[in-house]
């Protein structure tokens, strides 16, 4: 039986100290991602037409290629920063919670390292079909 009073209990066990800056993030991609796709969805609707070359051409702009690419680095940045908080509050056991994030981050940095790699190779040798 514990005789501590509930405050006594408690004291020591605040705050993590980690959690505001990781919910920061989650809202500054956010708002990158809002902004981003708006300029994607938008500057989709001035293309002529939907066939793979002209997306190509389009696609190999340097006006086009850098907010791709930062939308591609952003949208996995925001994804890898819910999985992480969806892992740690579902995931109990701590090696399988290890796994978790290291597979985690190995498929999101690969994902958007293979995002980028298409945009650049685009933008930098042109549209070739």
């Amino acid at each position: 039986m514990d005789s501590r009073t509930n405050i006594g209990r408690v004291r020591g066990l605040g705050s993590a100290k980690h959690g505001g800056e990781h919910w920061l993030k989650q809202r500054l991609t956010a708002v990158g991602n809002m902004l981003l796709t708006t300029w994607f969805v938008l500057s989709l609707f001035m293309i002529p037409s939907f066939e793979h070359g002209a997306l190509a051409q389009w696609l190999a702009q340097p006006q086009v290629a850098v907010p791709m690419i930062l939308m591609i680095a952003n949208i996995f940045s925001h994804a890898r920063l819910g999985l992480q908080v969806l892992i740690e509050d579902y995931v109990h056991d701590e090696g399988l919670k290890f796994a978790a994030m290291t597979l985690l981050s190995f498929y999101v940095i690969a994902s958007a390292v293979f995002g980028i790699f298409v945009v650049a190779k685009l933008a930098f040798t042109g549209a070739l079909a």
